[in-house]
């Protein structure tokens, strides 16, 4: 059901590779919800994905291909986005993501301080500069909404997120530096979702990611959160009910976050032990 909460709202999402990922998902839940935007993901991304399918299926949302890294590319994406949309930006999603560490299987305590830089560049750093470059271009109105995100692994140590884990703290103090910035200087929010392990193209990259996922399900008391689920919390914080709300880490999990144990997660232990 919508609620037409992001009614006459523009918007800008970054990060949509295919239907797996959170940033799809949110971007069909915005388009649900009334607002108009502009996609955009790496150029290589874009030649991988199926980032023009899902654009078909916004009202035929206009795609910028970006480098999220490139202070030039993103002045262009927000430059191009208010043109396209017709005035400045209401929303922002920062759902970027990539270690090569990760990929090229590289165990954390053995890590390439090359690769290490391009995770936090791509990761968290590029939360900085999409920030930055708005601010200094003006691009967002008054009350504005930016959310990336996270992953408990900013707090909790998970084996086989790598780097990830690193590159997501530093998120998450962004979005509090710069959420504290930008509330003055024009009343923007600036929050984190740090959202259940979720089935994505990205996520399902990670070494032991079916056993996080496992582990979560049994853990919390809810369940794990599924992308569509984020999406709904997503847009929450896009419009006018959360204007309050900002430089938080919010956890979107099911209670994993704050659960020690469950019954159910000691008896599956326990028959395996018996076993």
């Amino acid at each position: 059901m919508a609620y037409n909460l992001l009614k006459g709202k523009r918007g800008i999402i970054f990060g949509a590779l295919d239907e797996k990922s959170m940033a799809w998902q949110i971007a069909l839940k915005c388009h649900e919800e009334g607002a108009t935007f502009t996609l955009s993901n790496a150029p290589i991304a874009l030649r991988m994905g199926k980032i023009n399918e899902l654009a078909a299926a916004c009202n035929n949302s206009v795609v910028i291909g970006a480098d999220a890294t490139s202070l030039e590319d993103l002045e262009n994406v927000f430059n191009q986005s208010i043109e396209i949309l017709g005035g400045k930006i209401d929303f922002v999603l920062h759902s970027i993501g990539m270690s090569p560490n990760v990929r090229k299987k590289i165990p954390y305590y053995d890590t390439s301080y090359e690769n290490f830089a391009k995770t936090l560049d791509i990761s968290a750093l590029s939360f900085h500069k999409v920030m930055q470059t708005a601010m200094k271009t003006d691009a967002l109105n008054e009350w504005a909404s930016v959310v990336g995100l996270s992953y408990i692994a900013a707090q909790r140590t998970f084996p086989g997120y790598n780097d990830m884990a690193d590159a997501k703290a530093l998120l998450e103090s962004i979005a509090r530096s710069f959420g504290f910035q930008y509330g003055f200087k024009k009343k923007v929010r600036v929050n984190t979702i740090s959202q259940s392990p979720t089935i994505t193209t990205a996520g399902s990259g990670v070494e032991g990611f079916n056993s996080f996922f496992h582990y979560a399900e049994k853990l919390s008391p809810l369940g794990n959160a599924t992308a569509e689920e984020c999406a709904n919390y997503c847009i929450t914080l896009f419009s006018d009910l959360t204007r309050k709300v900002t430089m938080q880490n919010l956890f979107h999990d099911g209670g994993f976050s704050f659960t020690g144990v469950s019954s159910e997660l000691v008896e599956e232990i326990m028959k395996n032990v018996s076993e």
